[in-house]
């Protein structure tokens, strides 16, 4: 499946007197990979909720490719084209990773009753093991998910949203909790996945090493609104960006 077009429009989420997401618009155009970032409480992660049917907004829509998904239910959501990695080892702790994958592409489809049959059916097996291909989770497939170090956790946690074929996959810090060497691994690894899928990559992250690396274009939110937008060089040479969330170590010198 191709990228989507995912747009919001005027998005807010209040609890009680605090406003999480304030009048949020963004537009990511199909096939492009692009990253938020801010300051700790910005209301990133909020966003996505809000994008996901995690959270139902005060006001404002979410599109995905022109129809309104707001309000919809999650699996409905999910079926329409967002994907969201899970907490894999939280679901299926004791599921190898072949049948993490497997149940869930299974569950997508309503075909939960087959659990209790041979499992996983042929089909199912293939499609696991392509995702698996795809993720470098192939070495893998027999090992059980609470047993996978962090990084491979995470990995898997991609591989099963990409098993459900998504427009639009929204990870939120993929790399949090690695040491440097496996947070390069892992975002090479989102980068290839991105450029062989050909979806729509939203991503959270806090490394603005990464971030500048990867990004085609960045937006900043503060307070739960949108500080600025661009590309990464745009979003670096920022007055107001630098001043409140990069600092100098991260700004462009604007005459560059």
């Amino acid at each position: 499946m191709s990228g989507g077009r995912l747009e919001l429009r005027g998005l807010s989420k209040a609890f009680g007197g605090v406003v999480a997401t304030d009048d949020v618009s963004l537009v990511f155009e199909p096939g492009t990979l692009s990253a938020i970032i801010g300051p700790n409480g910005a209301g990133k992660t909020t966003l996505f909720h809000l994008i996901t049917g995690k959270l139902a907004p005060t006001a404002g829509q979410v599109l995905l490719d022109g129809a309104d998904i707001t309000g919809l239910d999650r699996r409905d959501i999910v079926r329409r084209g967002i994907g969201r990695a899970f907490q894999v080892a939280n679901l299926f702790p004791s599921f190898t990773v072949e049948q993490a994958l497997a149940a869930a592409l299974m569950a997508h489809e309503g075909r939960t009753a087959r659990l209790l049959g041979a499992f996983p059916p042929a089909d199912i097996a293939a499609r696991a093991g392509e995702v698996m291909e795809l993720c470098g989770l192939t070495p893998l497939a027999r090992t059980v998910s609470a047993n996978l170090s962090h990084g491979d956790q995470k990995l898997l946690d991609i591989a099963l949203a990409l098993a459900l074929d998504p427009k639009v996959l929204l990870l939120d810090e993929p790399t949090a909790g690695m040491g440097p060497d496996e947070r390069w691994r892992m975002i090479d690894r989102v980068h290839r996945l991105w450029q062989a899928r050909g979806l729509t990559l939203v991503f959270i992250e806090h490394d603005m090493d990464i971030v500048f690396r990867i990004a085609q274009s960045v937006r900043v939110l503060r307070y739960g609104s949108v500080l600025a937008q661009g590309t990464p060089d745009e979003v670096r040479r920022n007055p107001a960006v630098v001043e409140a969330y990069l600092g100098a170590d991260h700004a462009l010198d604007p005459a560059q």
